[in-house]
């Protein structure tokens, strides 16, 4: 039976059909990881008990019927997300072997809708870049270019879902995070509003930025996910293009050689919007991403205070328990200590961190303004201005600082993909990025389903293996 890009809906529907259990599903995911990981170096933990929880939902769904929205659903989690069965590493040689004591309350809530996690994702070590290298596990490939990075810091998800190693995945998003990954593999990815869903148990880079999200092939998924990690129910609320307003950011899109197979994919998508009837308006001279992450964004000002509040918690058998420590004990990537260096010379309680939420306030309130002052529905812009990067490169260019620094919701759906090359088959993704007022989830995913329809983008990856 072909079980390939299984949805939930598809998934759940022949379960009722008895065509499927999920124990093959289950059994078959583990074997696309035994066959691939080899080639993306994506995971990081396997559950060794996948199988036996899949067997104990086939009884119950045979008493009882589904469990809830993720009955049996195999689900690939960022392993920075605390799990009682598995270690949790945040991707550090200086967490390895760390147990939590409980999941976190994300966890508690997949488990409760009878979800599997199949296994733990690798990530840039404490999420602090976008290449998705670890001391732990070293550099995740992408599964379109395996001379390429998957994006990140999310990207050992990106590429597991992309590849199809679980049905859904889980990310985190301090700048681009959930998106950039989603960008760099043909997904789907929400960054939700600020406080929408629960960080706790979630090892911490800037818990003013820090947000997680669904990743997944396909609106749908994305939304079932959103729907269990935000205890809240979306209506199929309709929406019509010609009642539409939206948005372009033109100040995200680049002007140089490096740019244009992005513009192109995009102009092309926005040519179909205005074919349907949707109102288009450019906006420019509007923000600048440069002095978003430069000025206004906060993370690295918090890494050092809120990392270190996680880590003086941690039992006495783990090896660190401050920046300090890791830095001091060598167990860390080389490729994050200029980063944890920098950090540990900042904090919150400096004058410049004050300054810095100031301006964050002062954007909010002239993102708000534009969006009521245009009447705007959503705001379109490419994720990142040029493809992501080579392996040894670093991301340059990213869009997805807009969202994070304001806490207002984005999702990022496929627009695209590059020309085909020896090392990418069918060329590199594109990523197109929908941002909505606060607490606007329901129509912005409403939006894009109605884009991911109107679009019809996404291509399964056709991995060049390595040998």
């Amino acid at each position: 039976m072909d079980f390939k890009e299984l949805s939930v809906k598809k998934y759940h529907l022949m379960l009722e059909n008895k065509d499927i259990t999920s124990s093959q599903v289950v059994a078959y995911y583990l074997e696309r990881i035994q066959a691939y990981d080899h080639d993306l170096n994506a995971i990081i933990c396997i559950n060794d008990r996948a199988l036996e929880e899949a067997e104990k939902l086939d009884l119950y769904y045979k008493e009882k019927g589904l469990k809830g929205k993720l009955h049996g659903v195999p689900i690939l989690l960022k392993d920075n997300v605390e799990t009682s069965d598995m270690p949790t590493t945040a991707g550090s040689k200086s967490l390895q072997g760390y147990m939590a004591k409980e999941d976190a309350p994300v966890v508690k809530l997949l488990k409760e809708a009878g979800a599997i996690i199949i296994a733990k994702t690798n990530l840039h070590e404490f999420a602090i870049w976008g290449e998705t290298i670890s001391s732990i596990q070293g550099q995740t490939l992408n599964p379109y270019d395996l001379t390429r990075t998957p994006g990140g810091s999310s990207g050992g998800t990106g590429a597991s879902v992309a590849a199809d190693f679980g049905m859904i995945g889980i990310g985190t998003d301090t700048i681009n995070s959930v998106r950039s990954p989603s960008s760099a593999n043909a997904l789907v990815g929400i960054r939700p509003s600020a406080g929408l869903i629960s960080k706790k148990g979630v090892v911490p880079y800037s818990n003013t930025q820090d947000a997680l999200g669904p990743i997944a092939r396909s609106l749908e998924d994305a939304k079932v996910l959103l729907e269990v990690l935000s205890d809240k129910d979306y209506s199929d609320l309709q929406v019509d293009f010609k009642t539409l307003r939206v948005g372009v950011l033109r100040d995200f899109f680049g002007q140089d050689d490096c740019h244009q197979e992005i513009n192109k994919a995009m102009d092309h998508q926005i040519d179909k919007l205005r074919a349907q009837g949707v109102y288009i308006l450019d906006l420019k001279d509007v923000f600048d991403t440069a002095y978003l992450v430069k000025d206004v964004s906060v993370h690295l000002y918090e890494l050092k205070d809120h990392l270190n509040a996680y880590l003086r918690n941690l039992p006495d058998h783990v090896s660190v328990h401050s920046l300090e420590e890791i830095l001091s004990s060598g167990l860390h990537h080389e490729g994050i200590k200029d980063n944890l260096i920098k950090a540990s010379e900042l904090s919150t309680s400096s004058e410049d961190y004050r300054k810095r939420l100031e301006r964050r306030d002062l954007v909010k309130d002239k993102l708000k303004a534009l969006f009521e002052k245009n009447q705007l529905d959503v705001i379109l812009y490419p994720h990142q201005k040029r493809l992501v990067c080579k392996i040894g490169q670093s991301q340059l260019e990213r869009n997805g600082v807009l969202a994070s620094v304001t806490g207002y919701p984005s999702i990022c759906i496929p627009a695209g993909f590059s020309s085909v090359t020896s090392h990418a088959p069918i060329g590199v993704p594109i990523g197109m990025e929908l941002l909505g007022p606060l607490n606007s989830e329901e129509k912005l995913m409403a939006i894009a389903s109605k884009l991911e329809g109107l679009t019809h983008v996404r291509k399964a990856p056709i991995i060049n293996r390595k040998g």
